[in-house]
């Protein structure tokens, strides 16, 4: 499931946006300011940033994501003039639109964006992998737990994945950080623990990702 972060000052408008995400199948988080932006977008798959933030200049949010990460932002003008949209994309921004689009327009920019950008950052997932219980299926990025399905986000899969295709391995965090988010380690590491705090909840069992202090993490089995 993608997870979609709404950047915007506005509470009621934020909300319709929510709501309007989850009606169509995306997980939805908000966050009021920029700096809240900063501390939340590496733990989602696509951020939705209004340029108009109340402390921050949203063009510089997204200068500050593309600086050190490759998560796909769509951005949200007031007007719509040729400029807002050239100074977005220069910032960074993979798409801008303008503030008054319809829910189902954004809904069709976030799988273009999405798709788009997947097919350039995601891990070369072409492989089955079943580890007892478990199975990843890597062209349909699905997760089945005991032939469950397990709603995982894209960077939940990605994380899960590369562990799984290296089972008799530790993966270091910073190769995990450098495969998945193609990020600098040293400065996103929390991001990486907030993952598989994540999937350890949704598998279940904290055994089927094992931390090997010091080094990173290896897949397990429960």
């Amino acid at each position: 499931m993608v997870c979609v972060l709404v950047v915007g000052e506005h509470p009621a408008v934020a909300e319709s946006m929510l709501y309007n995400l989850r009606r169509q199948g995306y997980e939805a988080k908000s966050a009021g300011t920029g700096r809240e932006a900063l501390e939340m977008y590496h733990d989602v798959d696509l951020v939705l940033l209004d340029l108009e933030l109340p402390d921050v200049d949203g063009l510089e949010i997204c200068r500050a994501i593309r600086a050190v990460s490759n998560t796909p932002v769509i951005a949200f003008a007031g007007r719509d003039t040729e400029l807002d949209r050239v100074l977005a994309l220069q910032a960074g921004s993979d798409d801008c639109v303008v503030k008054t689009c319809g829910p189902r327009e954004v809904a069709a920019r976030i799988e273009a964006v999405i798709r788009r950008t997947h097919s350039h950052t995601r891990p070369q997932a072409s492989q089955d992998i079943s580890l007892r219980a478990l199975r990843i299926d890597g062209r349909a990025r699905e997760v089945r737990l005991n032939d469950r399905v397990v709603n995982v986000t894209a960077k939940e899969f990605e994380l899960l994945y590369v562990l799984a295709s290296n089972p008799e391995s530790v993966v270091s965090r910073k190769e995990l950080m450098a495969k998945v988010w193609e990020s600098d380690w040293r400065e996103s590491s929390r991001t990486l623990d907030t993952h598989v705090s994540s999937l350890r909840g949704k598998l279940g069992a904290s055994k089927w990702i094992i931390t090997v202090r010091g080094v990173g993490y290896r897949i397990g089995s429960a």
